[in-house]
C-alpha cells in the first residue's frame, strides 16, 4: 500500500490531524513568534476549525452510524471547506504581493480586543496587523502563501478520497 492510498483510506483522520496541526502552527507563530493574526489569517483559521469539526463528525458518524453512508458526503464537504480556505489564503497572498488590494477590513483598523486594551493600559502602542504586509517569509512564500499550498493539497487529497468513497458506495449498492 502506497502512502497516498493510506492517506485516502484514512482521510477523515488525516483531515482532522492536518487541520489541528496547522492550527497549532498558526497559534505557535502568534504566541511564540509574537506575530498577530490579521483578519484574513483568522478566517483561514476558521476554515481549519470548520474542517476539524466536520472531520470529527465524519469519524463519529462512520463509527456509530455506518449504515447512513455519510462518509463520501462529509469528504466532499471537507473539499469545499479546504477550497474556501485556499481562496482566502490566495486573496491574502495576492494582496501581500500587491497583485490586488486587500479587503477594507484589512486596513489595520480592525476591532479592539481585550488584549489591545490591556496593552494600551500598560502604555504599549499597538497597531492592528495588515493583511497586505507579510511579516514572515520562507522560500519566498508568506504564511498565507504556505497556507494556500496546504489548503490546495488538502483539497486535492480530499477530492480523491471522496471520489474513492463515492465509487465504493456505488459498488456496494450494485451488489
Amino acid at each position: 500500500m502506497t502512502l497516498i492510498e493510506l492517506l485516502l483510506r484514512r482521510w477523515l483522520v488525516v483531515a482532522l490531524a492536518a487541520s489541528l496541526a496547522l492550527l497549532a502552527v498558526a497559534h505557535g507563530f502568534e504566541l511564540i513568534g509574537k506575530l498577530e493574526p490579521c483578519h484574513l489569517c483568522l478566517q483561514q483559521r476558521d476554515a481549519y476549525w470548520s474542517a476539524a469539526l466536520v472531520a470529527l463528525i465524519g469519524l463519529v458518524s462512520a463509527r456509530f452510524a455506518p449504515g447512513w453512508r455519510l462518509t463520501p458526503w462529509i469528504e466532499a464537504l471537507l473539499v469545499l471547506i479546504f477550497l474556501a480556505g485556499a481562496a482566502i489564503a490566495v486573496q491574502q497572498a495576492g494582496a501581500e504581493w500587491k497583485l490586488w488590494s486587500a479587503p477594507e477590513s484589512c486596513s489595520g483598523a480592525s476591532t479592539v480586543t481585550a488584549a489591545d486594551i490591556a496593552r494600551a493600559m500598560h502604555g504599549e502602542m499597538t497597531r492592528a496587523p495588515r493583511c497586505d504586509e507579510a511579516p514572515w517569509r520562507f522560500i519566498g512564500l508568506s504564511m498565507a502563501g504556505w497556507d494556500a499550498v496546504a489548503f490546495a493539497v488538502l483539497a486535492l487529497l480530499g477530492a480523491a478520497a471522496a471520489r474513492r468513497s463515492f465509487r465504493g458506495d456505488a459498488a456496494a449498492r450494485r451488489r
